[in-house]
């Protein structure tokens, strides 16, 4: 990609941040102000960078992006067949936009559930708002956080237990750039499952640039339930960024299954002794779609333990990509680490390129990792076509029980079956 083109492609999609309304809190316009100022110093990865080296970002420049120009008029009917009956609350916006009329706040337990435009004079969020995701050394964070205005806030109290989760559901119905934000704040001894939702009322391509931080206090438990299902022509480019404190338990199901190209971007740091993180995460892909997940588990600190599953599904030409990386850091002993990388090619022109990573600079320490990349197993074929299955069937069947064992770890039983009969709908028609 030529860099002239990468940097007009930023200040394209950078024109329409000064019609933004200006925040009456300072602190808030200064971080946006430094956001504009990183995303001019920085520049649209290519493949020469070793992070994006197989994934060309030159489909999504040579489309000219602007925020929603106007507020698109759903109604609650329009919405129906993404409520989540579990969830306790939902805060939902529809291209970037929080839509109050559509959400349902009332999360109780004096939880804050609310939209960021709204709740950041809270003394509990500029602590944490553009903290943790490093805009500075990465120009898609940075472009969302010079936008940086509506989004989602969670913030649990100490002690706060919630039995059933929360939802935040972001629509896109438009050709856009739309920057979806999300802010969870578990306190000390908490819990609280959360689903990031991400879905589709137009089949236009969007691009939808996301941003996600999580602070996870002592003793506080977070399962964090993700979901790309963005539309076929869309591109989806997110960062979560997690911080985990004393004792602290982390899980994630990611799956991603939309999106013409994606890419998810995943840091968790365990900052002090005794943290918890378990990662799974699926990505099904097939026609020429491109899906690529680059995760980091940081074990900064001794007696940290994490576990990490992911798989690919690919059929067509489609592309996907997984790097995970575990970073053991100098006097974090006693560390326990486990990465597991599985792989299946639906067809010949398919191609998943995966790289599980250890670096560690402590010798008290037990990690492992591995990877396969393969194709389906004939003799299992053999043996249900054996039984009178057909080999179309056969195959469907196979493929869908190697992705299954991800959404078996999705925490919303609703969530799980739509997942599931989106997964086996998709397997059907893999070419």
């Amino acid at each position: 990609m030529d860099t002239t083109v990468a940097s007009s492609y930023l200040e394209s999609l950078l024109a329409g941040q000064a019609r933004m309304p200006a925040s009456p809190l300072a602190w808030l316009n200064r971080l946006r102000a430094e956001a504009v100022d990183r995303v001019g110093a920085l520049t649209v990865p290519t493949t020469r960078d070793e992070e994006w080296r197989f994934t060309d970002l030159s489909p999504l420049t040579r489309i000219s992006f602007q925020p929603a120009s106007s507020r698109t008029q759903l109604q609650p009917a329009g919405i129906e067949r993404f409520v989540l009956p579990e969830a306790a609350a939902r805060l939902v916006f529809v291209d970037g936009v929080y839509a109050p009329h559509l959400s349902a706040t009332g999360a109780g337990d004096g939880v804050m559930l609310q939209n960021l435009g709204a709740a950041n004079a809270h003394t509990t969020v500029e602590p944490h708002l553009g903290r943790h995701a490093a805009f500075r050394d990465n120009v898609f964070a940075a472009l969302n956080t010079a936008f940086l205005h509506d989004g989602a806030l969670v913030a649990v109290p100490p002690g706060t237990v919630l039995d059933r989760p929360l939802h935040l559901l972001f629509i896109a119905t438009q050709r856009a750039a739309i920057y979806p934000r999300c802010l969870l704040l578990a306190g000390a001894r908490s819990a609280v499952t959360v689903v990031e939702d991400y879905v589709a009322l137009a089949d236009d391509a969007y691009f939808s640039n996301a941003v996600t931080e999580i602070v996870v206090a002592d003793d506080a438990r977070v399962e964090h339930a993700r979901v790309q299902r963005e539309a076929a022509n869309a591109f989806h480019i997110a960062n979560c960024a997690v911080s985990l404190a004393h004792a602290s338990r982390y899980r994630s199901v990611s799956i991603a299954l939309g999106a013409r190209l994606s890419r998810y971007d995943l840091n968790v740091t365990q900052h002090a002794e005794g943290a918890e993180c378990t990662v799974d995460g699926l990505a099904l892909i097939g026609g020429e779609q491109l899906a690529d997940t680059h995760t980091c588990i940081d074990h900064a600190r001794p007696h940290g333990v994490s576990r990490q599953l992911h798989k690919c599904i690919a059929g067509g030409a489609a592309h996907a990509v997984f790097n995970g990386k575990i970073l053991v850091r100098p006097g974090a002993q006693r560390t326990d680490s486990a990465q597991s990388s599985r792989n299946l090619l639906l067809s010949g022109h398919a191609h998943i390129d995966t790289k599980p990573q250890l670096e560690i600079f402590a010798d008290d320490v037990k990690c492992a990792h591995g990877a396969t990349v393969g194709q389906l197993d004939n003799e299992e074929l053999f043996y249900l076509k054996s039984r009178g299955l057909p080999e179309e069937t056969a195959r469907n069947l196979l493929t869908y029980a190697f992705g299954a064992e991800i959404m078996e770890r999705m925490p919303v039983a609703s969530l799980r079956h739509r997942l599931e009969q989106m997964v086996l709908a998709q397997t059907a028609v893999q070419p």
